[in-house]
């Protein structure tokens, strides 16, 4: 099962859990320099997913706990319909996305990351506060 905005997804879909592992195993250059500043809970405390199959989608990365969306793209999504449309389906069940271009995060990740957490509010609150 998985998590969908606050609702849970019953049914499973093995080619893009397969589909999504592969991902994983060959990233681009810029998901592999922002993975480095969101792995391990390293940016604020929150815990983010790399290549998360959200069906019928996969998200570059994914903050569930607070449904965001990062996506990282080269100029061929540009203007992209697609992509358009995704983000919309995203948006009506939840997800808020973020978007920004290899270059900016191949140039500039520490800028990206902040941009993030403050997109997401800031770091998280320990538990029980």
């Amino acid at each position: 099962m998985g998590v969908y905005g606050n609702r849970r997804i019953m049914a499973r879909n093995p080619t893009l859990k397969r589909h999504a592992r592969d991902m994983r195993t060959q990233p681009t250059d810029a998901e592999r320099t922002l993975w480095r500043y969101l792995r391990h809970g390293q940016l604020g405390g929150w815990k983010f997913r790399r290549q998360h199959p959200l069906p019928p989608y996969i998200l570059d990365f994914a903050c569930l706990d607070v449904c965001v969306a990062i996506e990282v793209d080269g100029g061929q999504h540009a203007d992209s319909a697609y992509d358009s449309a995704r983000d919309e389906h995203l948006r009506q069940h939840g997800w808020r996305i973020l978007r920004f271009w290899n270059n900016d995060v191949l140039n500039n990740p520490e800028g990206v990351a902040a941009t993030i957490l403050a997109a997401i509010g800031g770091p998280k609150l320990p538990e029980g506060d």
